[in-house]
């Protein structure tokens, strides 16, 4: 425990001869230890932490495939969407949903919007609520 008191005297004294080294050397270890507090929370809140869905362990997503097209991933058609829902022996439940683009129009000039398209199940498949309103009905 002595020889440690000793080095970290001895690292002082070395600091305090050369203060733009030290100076130098405090600014990038504090900017790598705050730049590795970043990266964690970024991906404890990303990668680490479960979704905020119920039974968020269950959840998978399912794509269709056109190898002869060369895409790996797309989404499927709603006809078959039906068809897997009856041929369905393995899930719980089926829900779909896809972004598209929305434009509103009649204002000055129009507006282009994001919009998200999903099944009527899927806030309770993923046991979540709307925030305002209701949910969606399957006639809807």
């Amino acid at each position: 425990m002595a020889t440690l008191w000793q080095d970290i005297r001895y690292g002082f004294r070395v600091l305090a001869r050369s203060p733009g080294f030290a100076v130098v050397a405090i600014l990038i270890l504090a900017l790598g230890i705050g730049t590795n507090g970043a990266i964690f929370s970024l991906v404890n809140a990303v990668l680490l932490q479960p979704l905020p869905y119920r039974d968020a362990g269950r959840i998978v997503a399912l794509w269709e495939e056109k190898k002869q097209e060369g895409i790996e991933e797309m989404g499927t058609s709603a006809r078959n969407l039906r068809q897997w829902r009856q041929q369905n022996h393995v899930f719980e439940s089926l829900a779909a949903w896809g972004n598209h683009t929305c434009y509103v129009t009649g204002l000055v000039e129009p507006r282009q919007l994001k919009a998200v398209m999903v099944s009527a199940n899927l806030f309770s498949l993923l046991g979540v609520a709307p925030l305002l309103g209701r949910g969606f009905l399957a006639e809807e």
